[in-house]
């Protein structure tokens, strides 16, 4: 397993809209577990053979994730809800299924957002932040255009940030968690190498199960490449216009 600790680009500026991303993020988790957590609701359905009452916080997860089968007209809403079906497609993106879906996904934002939104300036980031998210969304709805079960999580748009990180700074070292069995090592890679094995994980998993057992694979992937080949639009500082990515040279 290699799990990034953190990396050594300094940012150029406070990240607000990385920190504000996770703070909202965060609030939301905070408000599903703590204030509606396993509360019953009024509404019942299917979980296997039996009909089971639903709690307030996987009401919540039905009514603000994103049921592919709702937005093609393949189901009826569930349950109703007073805005447009499509706005799902944003609201998921701040609800998550767990603390540790929550917490993994906060971790990559906030090791690789700060330098992604320093090139990118704070406007261009969110913009890109969201559309790669709506990316990786369209991505996963494409492989099951019916499915009912609703989508939740940050990490589409996070991978999108992962693959812009990948793209201008490749050489940048990352201090990394090596663990394999018994052999646990600190080391430093180059994002090159972090980020690459991390899409080449999604793409592997994805291949042994393409519906992922709970884990949008795709939507990884999807937002991975999405955000790989949009970073050349969104990022404004001089040296990234110019295609002068992080050099090898340059250090970090």
């Amino acid at each position: 397993m290699l799990l990034p600790l953190r990396d050594y680009r300094p940012s150029g500026s406070f990240p607000i809209v990385t920190v504000a991303l996770i703070a909202i993020n965060v609030l939301v988790y905070l408000y599903q577990a703590l204030i509606l957590g396993d509360r019953p609701s009024p509404y019942r359905m299917w979980v296997g053979f039996r009909v089971e009452r639903l709690t307030l916080e996987e009401l919540f997860l039905f009514t603000y994730g994103v049921q592919p089968c709702e937005l093609f007209g393949r189901c009826e809403p569930f349950p109703p809800v007073s805005f447009p079906i499509w706005l799902t497609i944003f609201t998921a993106m701040f609800v998550h299924g767990g603390l540790l879906h929550l917490a993994g996904n906060m971790w990559y934002l906030w090791i690789f957002g700060d330098n992604v939104e320093d090139a990118m300036g704070r406007g261009r980031f969110l913009l890109f932040y969201l559309l790669t998210g709506t990316a990786a969304a369209f991505a996963q709805i494409a492989i099951n255009p019916a499915s009912p079960t609703p989508m939740v999580g940050a990490s589409g748009a996070i991978a999108g940030v992962l693959g812009a990180y990948l793209v201008l700074y490749p050489y940048g070292r990352v201090l990394t968690l090596l663990w394999l069995f018994y052999f646990v090592r600190f080391v430093e890679l180059p994002a090159l190498v972090v980020l690459g094995l991390w899409f080449l994980i999604q793409l592997l998993s994805y291949t042994m199960n393409p519906f992922g057992g709970g884990v949008a694979w795709m939507a990884h992937i999807g937002g991975f490449v999405a955000g790989a080949l949009l970073v050349h639009l969104f990022a404004v500082h001089p040296r990234f216009r110019r295609g002068a990515y992080w050099d090898r040279d340059e250090g970090c």
